[in-house]
Formats: C-alpha cells, sequence, structure tokens
C-alpha cells in the first residue's frame, strides 16, 4: 500500500480545491484527507497506487486553481485509514496564502437564480463553489467560513446539507447562503422590502432618472441610466469629473454588440469568469448619451458579475447602465453602509444596500490575480 503528503501551493483556496481533492481521492479508491492550512493545502492519500492519482492533480487542476508548486513526500510508514475526509483547517504561524479572486456568478447559479421553481429564485446572493465572493469577504486564512464575512450568517438546514453533501456543487462552498439564511438587499429609508423586491425598486429608479448607489462584492458603484443625457450630466457633475469616461454595463454580449463593435478576443475577454472592462469601439448610432466618455472613440464595457448586477439590469431593462466607482474623484471607494450613506449622499438620489460586510482590505472593486493574506 502506497502512501504519500502532498504540500500545495498557490491559488488553492476559495477555487473549490479541497472538494476537487475529495472527489478525486474517491475515484482512486484512496483513503486519507485533505485541509487547509496557512501556507496553501496539505493532503495524505494511501491506497494500491496513487500515481494516477498524483498525474491527474498535477495536469487537471480545479479551473479557478493556478497551482505554483507541488510537495510530494513518499510515506514509509503511514497512518492507516478508513475513508477519505476533509479536516479543519490548521494555522501556520509565519505563513502566507494566495486568496482566489471574486469570481462572477457561474451559469448553474444564473439558472437557478432564473427559475421559479428553485428555492434561491430571484436571491441576489447565490453562489456555489464555482463562483461568488472570495477576495472581499476574507478576514484571514486558511480561508473557511469562520475567516470571512459570512461569519454571522449560520447555514439553514438546507443550505448546510448541501455544504457537507460531497455529490453537491456547493459541497464545502464558504460563501454558501439562501433567502433564509444569508445576507439581504434593501433599499435606504424602504428596509422592509428586501432582496428581488428593493432591486425592482432601484430599478424602476433608475428609469425616472436617478443615480442610485449600489453595493456590490468589493464596495459601491454610482449608477444611472447610460441613455439619459441629464442623469449623466448630474452624476458628472456630482462627482467633480469633467471629462473622464464613465464604465458602462451591459446585461450580454449581445447587448455590448449593439453599441459597440465587438471583435471575437474583446467578445471573449466580456466573457472572462472575472468579467473585465473592455475598451470597445463605439458605434455611430448607439444610443449612449455622449457624457459618458466624451471625446472617446471607445466605451468601458463589462458585463454583470454578481447576481445582483444581473437582476439590477434585469428589474431596470435598460440598455446599459454607467456604473462608476462610488467615491469623490481621488478619493477611496466607499466601502460600508454607513460610510456610503455619509460620504455618497450628495452624490446619490437613492441607495441599494445589503449587510454582507466588504472587507476593508478590499477597498476597491477587486477582480484581480490573488491576494496574499499573511
Amino acid at each position: 500500500m502506497e502512501s504519500a503528503r502532498i504540500h500545495i501551493t498557490g491559488i488553492v483556496q476559495g477555487v473549490g480545491f479541497r472538494p476537487y481533492v475529495y472527489g478525486l481521492a474517491s475515484r482512486h479508491s484512496l483513503n486519507g484527507f485533505c485541509l487547509n492550512d496557512s501556507e496553501g493545502v496539505v493532503i495524505e492519500v494511501q491506497g494500491g497506487s496513487i500515481g494516477p492519482f498524483l498525474d491527474e492533480l498535477e495536469k487537471s487542476p480545479p479551473p479557478l486553481a493556478r497551482i505554483d508548486s507541488i510537495r510530494i513526500e513518499r510515506l514509509e510508514n503511514g497512518t492507516e485509514y478508513e475513508d477519505f475526509t476533509i479536516r479543519e483547517s490548521r494555522i501556520v504561524p509565519g505563513k502566507s496564502v494566495l486568496v482566489s479572486p471574486d469570481m462572477a456568478v457561474c451559469p448553474d447559479c444564473l439558472r437557478e437564480m432564473l427559475d421559479p421553481a428553485d428555492r434561491r429564485h430571484l436571491y441576489p446572493f447565490i453562489n456555489c463553489t464555482n463562483c461568488g465572493p472570495r477576495y472581499s469577504i476574507v478576514l484571514d486564512i486558511p480561508y473557511d467560513r469562520p475567516n470571512t464575512t459570512m461569519a454571522g450568517f449560520r447555514m439553514c438546514p438546507e443550505c448546510e446539507h448541501e455544504y457537507h453533501d460531497p455529490a453537491n456543487r456547493r459541497f464545502h462552498a464558504q460563501p454558501n447562503a439562501c433567502p433564509a439564511c444569508g445576507p439581504s438587499a434593501w433599499m435606504h429609508g424602504n428596509e422592509g422590502i428586501k432582496n428581488y423586491a428593493a432591486i425592482e425598486e432601484a430599478g424602476k429608479l433608475l428609469k425616472e432618472g436617478a443615480v442610485v448607489a449600489v453595493k456590490g462584492l468589493g464596495g459601491f458603484h454610482l449608477a444611472c441610466d447610460a441613455m439619459d443625457p441629464i442623469a449623466v450630466s448630474t452624476l458628472r457633475e456630482r462627482k467633480r469629473r469633467s471629462n473622464k469616461p464613465f464604465a458602462l454595463m451591459v446585461p450580454d454580449l449581445d447587448s455590448a454588440k449593439l453599441i459597440c463593435e465587438v471583435s471575437p478576443e474583446e467578445g471573449y475577454a466580456l466573457l472572462d469568469r472575472t468579467r473585465p472592462i473592455v475598451l470597445l469601439r463605439k458605434k455611430a448610432l448607439s444610443g449612449i448619451d455622449e457624457a459618458a466618455a466624451p471625446g472617446n472613440s471607445r466605451f468601458g464595457v463589462m458585463l454583470p458579475y454578481t447576481p445582483l448586477h444581473h437582476l439590477l439590469l434585469r428589474a431596470s431593462a435598460l440598455k446599459a447602465l454607467v456604473m462608476t466607482s462610488g467615491n469623490l474623484s481621488e478619493e477611496p471607494i466607499v466601502i460600508s453602509n454607513r460610510e456610503a450613506l455619509d460620504k455618497l449622499s450628495k452624490l446619490a438620489d437613492s441607495f441599494l444596500l445589503h449587510d454582507r460586510d466588504i472587507y476593508a482590505g478590499g477597498r476597491f472593486d477587486c477582480r484581480s490575480s490573488g491576494k496574499r493574506m499573511a
């Protein structure tokens, strides 16, 4: 019987690595354990032949993972295990690990969110192992729910069952939540209306020409109808932003093609799971107000990357939204509800808030290559 201890570093926390290892070990009939520590992932495996397991682990890691190093230690007299388990995380003083960036909502979660029969129908904080917040909610490492801003939301029995079910795609998904136990969104001043009803109210205000402060993953956006010249000019004046282009958010790739020229490469970039802002050449009759990007031949365009963004575009039924950073020019982006109400009250007409806290270290809407936590 072969045994090995494996140490893996890189972006291996917040990417479904432990559930992946669990499934891989089960397929190869191996026993042992895996866990997160302050440096990466530790695995011990034991079985008849561990070579195929090691090959697949190195060549086909989870899609969101990035392996920087794999250290394999063959064990002559390893502990005998009866099954394979995911163990409690371990803190190693003085070590650090890369944490995954926030990831755009995946197609599976989008399908569930739009399914009237699903218990997460129109829920703006739906997520799974393959998508959702990471970077912006991590307080400390290892990456486990108690070390995130989701710690205060106790999972209901149904979410708890999903979290512990190896066959479920929410197996060990740290931000797992639903309307019964997770975060909620509301409009400031109308706290009794939650989630999609609140988002519908925000959408109505946007259609009427209002500027709405929207709390997202890593901070606030200031949003308005990109086709409304008064709304766009008002936002520009309030932000004291004379001519710097505003970013636009459109519902999908086809919507981007209505206002801009989009090459195949640019289309791939828009659809990247980190949902970057892509500079696209304007179409002559785009319908977008010139004040969104004055004197510029291109728009900075992004697709929605959170469930809340998807629902806001759905509720407003607008062609495009200006989505610019929630701050005055040259000041840090606002991240807390209290700070938003204090600092953005002269910029926004209304506030779409939620109660999932953003970690202060993620003081900008970060969808980058990873965040090192020490």
